[in-house]
């Protein structure tokens, strides 16, 4: 699912395994895009990060693997 745009705090769902991940930071490196997402647990201060490239469409951008799991326009 594509949106307008990656931001911080949105909640992302893994379509491996079901779990929700957090947005906690976006950079850009030359010319591609990556979100860093923790898993939104109880343990996520001390659970590893996840970098994942922005892919961008003419829909949105959207983070390959993973499926936006909040309501409403962002």
């Amino acid at each position: 699912m594509a949106v307008k745009s990656i931001k911080l705090g949105q909640v992302w769902r893994k379509d491996d395994d079901g779990k929700d991940y957090l947005v906690t930071k976006v950079y850009s490196e030359v010319f591609a895009q990556y979100a860093v997402l923790r898993p939104a647990e109880v343990t996520a201060p001390d659970a590893s990060t996840t970098r994942v490239k922005v892919a961008k469409s003419a829909d949105g951008a959207s983070l390959p693997g993973f499926t936006f799991t909040q309501e409403g326009s962002f």
